[in-house]
């Protein structure tokens, strides 16, 4: 991948002195390691975002179900599972 583009950033000097002194001690440079954290950042925006689109569908979903008559109350759901546990637990 080429690295042609310039990034520039205002940061507290005092940050930039102790990223660069780890950067130093962990025998990187300085620009590997942004680039790491930029790529991570990325990535975890996106997966951030594809699950909140998944969620947001499964609740639609969800709702769509309650409306066509599909739903189930709470207490309908606790007894059913009551039932199992009671059955899994051999009582």
């Amino acid at each position: 991948m080429s690295k042609e583009a310039v990034f520039t950033m205002k940061l507290e000097p005092e940050l930039r002195t102790e990223f660069m002194a780890e950067a130093v001690a962990s025998h990187r440079p300085a620009s590997q390691i942004l680039r790491e954290l930029m790529r991570d950042f990325v990535q975890r925006q996106r997966e951030a975002r594809a699950y909140d689109d998944f969620l947001r569908s499964k609740v639609e979903l969800a709702r769509l179900s309650v409306a066509a008559g599909r739903g189930r109350s709470n207490e309908e759901v606790e007894a059913e599972f009551a039932a199992r546990r009671a059955q899994v637990l051999g009582e």
